[in-house]
């Protein structure tokens, strides 16, 4: 079960609702994952304008919990405003702080970011910050009362997969509140080595709406974090520098 403030979730996939071919695929691409958190850009969506089509209209939201983003936030005051935005629809008290400092690599902006989340954390928001996989900025974000850590597994929308497994590591090893990897993933097997290395979820948007088939893609990551994280509660065996038989070898009879 992921735990994340007052909330709780039985899938441990995050998904992304940009960049679909359409609605419809969408739609079915939201319902094969499994997902119960969808994600989405406030500033992507007229939330506020009952006449413009979006993919709120196509899904039973009873189901899901949304995590608004401050996508587009160059500042933590930006990122406090948005959130506010977000609050008064009434969509969700959860917010995924996103703050970027550069517009080429698009990675956060750490200063801002934690400005950001401390004040939101303080305005009563459940505050789930986008962060690139600094340790120390892990920790001093759950220090000021984060319910969730998301560190990148590398550049949004790369599909580079995880660059740095060892700092995730430290990551998921310090913290006391859910990680969950968020941004680079490409493939089902990223998502599966995410959830090996101990993370609590994977959030992820661009690796499903931009494969050639995203329906399957979405069925594939859900089963790629449901398989990872299996293996992770099994324990995997330890690595050795020389082969062990996988049959005893006492009582055998030679010759």
């Amino acid at each position: 079960m992921l735990k994340i403030g007052s909330y709780e979730f039985s899938s441990r996939l995050l998904l992304g609702t940009g960049k679909y071919p359409d609605f419809d695929i969408q739609k079915q691409s939201v319902e094969v994952s499994g997902a119960e958190i969808l994600t989405f850009a406030v500033r992507r969506m007229n939330i506020f304008e009952a006449s413009q089509p979006n993919f709120l209209e196509k899904l039973d939201l009873k189901k899901y919990t949304l995590l608004p983003n401050t996508a587009g936030a160059k500042t933590a005051k930006e990122a406090v405003r948005i959130a506010h935005l977000a609050k008064a629809s009434g969509l969700c008290d959860m917010i995924k702080v996103e703050v970027i400092g550069c517009q080429k690599t698009l990675l956060p902006d750490p200063i801002e970011t934690l400005k950001a989340a401390e004040e939101l954390v303080k305005l009563g928001f459940i505050v789930l910050p986008y962060t690139s996989d600094d340790v120390l900025l892990a920790k001093r974000l759950e220090e000021i009362g984060c319910h969730a850590i998301m560190p990148g597994a590398s550049p949004i929308g790369s599909g580079q997969g995880i660059l740095n497994p060892l700092n995730l590591r430290f990551i998921i090893e310090q913290a006391q509140v859910p990680v969950i990897v968020d941004a680079g993933i490409g493939t089902p097997s990223d998502a599966a080595i995410a959830m090996e290395l101990g993370a609590d979820g994977v959030l992820l948007n661009t690796a499903v709406s931009g494969a050639k088939d995203p329906v399957r893609m979405a069925k594939a990551m859900k089963l790629a974090i449901e398989a990872g994280r299996l293996g992770h509660d099994a324990g995997r065996i330890a690595k050795n520098e020389y082969a062990i038989a996988s049959s005893p070898i006492e009582g055998m009879s030679i010759g």
